[in-house]
Order: structure tokens, then sequence, then C-alpha cells
């Protein structure tokens, strides 16, 4: 039976808490050709341990102190034959509240945490391997996840990259008046360094600001195949043209979505 570590009977006093609830949904794929079984294999081990579940948790830390979150715990899981998932739950102290005792500041005010979950698929008979991650970042409070972005682009390999950001709720500034959003902006790309950006040859933006709802999506400019082999030696191949192609053409209706 699971037993709660919080405290689930003692009230504390709350007092001008923003209560927005902000929603980040950062989705990437990489892509890889693998040119023979042997490599589908080595492939997958690669991704399970370059971002197997610890190494994702220590990331969802890094996304806490980048936004000035809280860590109160986490757990994580890795998946055979491939896969893993980390939670992290979290906190914003800053947003608002009275000041509390030393040995309730780990309290969890609101339903802020960091998701993520990875795919890697090895299984394409002509060797286009993708690894996709999911991450969601959800909090409530002051914290504005948006600022992890950046980081989130140097902590994986992103050739297409789905970007979704929600605001939902209201809360009520000192004169009663009610607000649904305490930040505003035009895009998402407006968070994300334009040396990151310059990497991109697709972008598109779905802003409906009026709504609270922004969408990015990305897609890498073309490059050589050195960027998707696994060893050197496969860019002379006699079917590395052919399996470029390939991959060019999985990531064109992975970013369009066709079917």
């Amino acid at each position: 039976m699971f037993e709660s570590k919080f405290n689930t009977t003692q009230k504390i006093k709350l007092s001008g808490f923003n209560n927005l609830t902000k929603i980040l949904s950062f989705n990437l794929y990489d892509f890889c050709i693998a040119l023979s079984p042997e490599e589908k294999i080595q492939y997958v081990n690669y991704i399970n341990t370059k971002y197997s579940a610890p190494r994702i948790a220590e990331i969802a830390r890094n996304i806490c102190a980048i936004i000035e979150a809280n860590i109160l715990a986490e757990s994580m899981q890795d998946y055979d034959p491939v896969g893993a998932s980390t939670m992290t739950l979290m906190s914003d102290i800053k947003g608002g509240g009275e000041p509390l005792p030393a040995p309730t500041v780990k309290m969890h005010l609101d339903k802020s945490h960091i998701t993520s979950h990875t795919y890697p698929d090895a299984s394409d008979p002509d060797g286009i391997c993708t690894f996709r991650v999911d991450i969601d970042i959800a909090t409530c409070g002051e914290i504005i996840p948006l600022n992890a972005i950046n980081y989130l682009f140097e902590a994986f390999e992103c050739d297409i990259v789905y970007i979704d950001y929600v605001v939902r709720g209201y809360t009520r500034l000192e004169n009663g008046k009610k607000i649904y959003n305490d930040h505003h902006f035009n895009s998402i790309r407006d968070f994300i360094k334009p040396d990151t950006l310059a990497q991109f040859s697709h972008a598109s933006d779905i802003n409906m600001p009026q709504d609270n709802i922004w969408q990015t999506k990305l897609m890498i400019k073309e490059q050589g195949p050195d960027n998707y082999i696994l060893n050197p030696e496969d860019k002379n191949h006699p079917l590395i043209n052919e399996k470029m192609e390939l991959l060019r053409k999985e990531m064109i209706e992975v970013y369009h979505m066709i079917h």
C-alpha cells in the first residue's frame, strides 16, 4: 500500500497565492540511420545508455533549477526493451503565501510537476531509427516554464520539435481584478535563442493569445550523413544517399503529420 509522505491533515494558510496553471509540452524527435540489424541494436543500446531514466531525471532537476522550483520528490523507471519515464514533483515557494516554518518548507503547494517519456524506435525496415521524447512541465504559481526552453534544446539532439504552451485558470490582483495570464508574448519563438532558431529550416506557429494557447514547431536544416550515422565509415556506404532521402522524407512526414 502506498503511504503518503505528506501531511494531509494539517492545513497550511496561503494568502495572495498565484494559482494560474501553466503547461509547457516539449516533444522532440531525433533521427538516425542504421544500415544493418547490428546497427539497430547498437542504436537502441546507445539511446538506452545516453537517455536512461536517471539521466532524464537529472535533466528534470536542471529544469527545476532554471525555473527556480523546489523539488519535492521524484521517481524514474527504465523499460525492457526500450524507453524510460520519470516524474518530478515540485513547488513554487515564491508563489505567494505567508512565510512557513522550517519543517514545512518542502510542501506540495500545487500540481506542479515534470513528466518525461522516451520512445526509441528501431523497427523501421528501411533502417530509419527515431528517438522521441515527451516532456511536460506543469506549474502553478509565478514559475514560467518557458524559461527552460533553451536548456531543453541543449540537453537533447533535436531534428523536429513540437512545443505547446497553455495557461489556464485565473488569479486575482490585490484590488480583486481577475487576470488570466501574468506574462504576455507573441510567440514561443520569443523565448528561443536566435542561434538555435537559425539551425532550423522550417518553423511555424499557431498563436491564439486570446485563448492563452501557443504552438511552435521546427524542423532542422538539411545536414550531411555524418549527423545521422553511427559509424563514420558508413558515410561511404553505397546505400547512404538512398537512406538520406528516406530519412528526409520521414522527417517531413513527422513535421507535417502526414499519414
